[in-house]
Parts: structure tokens; sequence; C-alpha cells
């Protein structure tokens, strides 16, 4: 889950916009004020949201400037009351990756923060790390630690299943027919025969047998 940090002195809005995330999938840590952001600039998230005018003697641009000292590569999206193409080309000089004029709908903010977090992330979201195992959907490849583990195609076909239906039970049939295809006419045996040797090269993987039923992964 990525993880968003929200600076809006507005209290209502705040509430507002993190209700939004969290509804579209984000865990959000909100500020009310650029003093308590401006001592958590460390803190590991995937955006920030800042408001340049924040009430007190910090703005956004102050905490941009902190985040920028030890981290360039986070997102940061600015948000102001203030349409001026003067605070969007500071907020561009000092590193921000968008700006958004209040007031402004929840709806587009989610939007705007979707379209960074998959254009700044997208290869992390070909890579699933399960337990001491890396795995690199996009080149099929499944490491441990430095070692990478030669699985076949059906192999590797039974794993990605597994862990992009995590907690999701499967029956043998259910099995066969997206490993195999529709049109495979043989013993569901093979099934079993295919989750032992995966379990085999993977010993840490976790596929639960449900008896008289299939299996799922947890």
């Amino acid at each position: 889950m990525k993880k968003i940090v929200l600076v809006e002195d507005e209290k209502d809005l705040n509430s507002l916009i993190k209700a939004y995330l969290e509804k579209a999938g984000y865990e959000v840590i909100c500020f009310l004020n650029g003093e308590d952001a401006l001592e958590h600039t460390n803190m590991e998230a995937h955006l920030w949201i800042l408001d340049i005018m924040l009430g007190g003697d910090i703005s956004g641009y102050d905490i941009l400037k902190k985040i920028r000292e030890t981290n360039d590569e986070i997102p940061v999206i600015f948000t102001s009351a203030r349409d001026k193409d003067l605070d969007k080309i500071i907020g561009l000089e000092l590193g921000s990756d968008d700006y958004i004029t209040k007031p402004y709908s929840p709806k587009e903010l989610v939007l705007r923060v979707n379209n960074i977090i998959k254009r700044v992330y997208s290869k992390d979201l070909q890579k699933i790390v399960y337990g001491r195992y890396l795995i690199d959907m996009d080149k099929r490849c499944v490491y441990q630690g430095d070692k990478e583990l030669n699985l076949t195609t059906l192999e590797f076909d039974l794993l990605y299943m597994f862990l992009t239906n995590k907690n999701k039970s499967f029956s043998r049939d259910d099995i066969l027919n997206i490993i195999w295809g529709n049109d495979y006419f043989g013993t569901d045996r093979v099934v079993d025969d295919l989750v032992r040797r995966l379990r085999k090269k993977m010993p840490d993987i976790h596929i639960n047998t449900i008896y008289g039923y299939g299996y799922r992964l947890t």
C-alpha cells in the first residue's frame, strides 16, 4: 500500500481529502500545520501533498525544500488558493511534480495522485516480494537472494496465479482451466504434481492444501 502525506491546514478539507485517498486504497498521514510536517520530512512515504499557504511561519515551499535536502525523487503535489503563474514556476523550480488550484475536486486530486504514482512507481508494480523471494513479473524471474530459481513456464504461471490472488481458494478444476486452458483433457493429478514441484523449488512458499478441493496461497 502506497503512503501519502497530506499537509493541509483547513481541517474539513484535510479530513475530506484523507477520506477520498483512503477510499482509493492509499495509507494517508495528515498534518494540519507546517511546523509538525517539517519535523517529519524524513518519514518513509511515496508522495506528499503540500498546501502552499499554511497558517504560521512555515509554508509548503519550506517543507519541500527540507524534503529535497535528503530526497530528490519522492513526488510532490502543491495545492494553493492562489492561481498565479509565479507560484507554479517556484514550485516547479523547487522540484514539485504537479500543481492544483483551490477549490478543486477531491476526485481530480485522486486522479492526479494515481497518475503520478503509476508513472513514478510503475517498475515497482512489476515486482513482488514474498518472504525471502523476489518475483519479477515482467521478466518472469524468481530470485532468492542473489540466486535465480529455475521455474518452468507452468510453474511460474501457477505462482503468478497465486500471488495475484493471495488468500483466494482455487479448486483443482479452476487451476486446470487457468493454467492449462479449457481445452485440456486429462486428470487433475497434474495440478497436484505442479504444486509439488513449485513447493520443492520454493520451500518457503505457503500453499495450503484444501483437502478434497484444491489450494490457497497465504
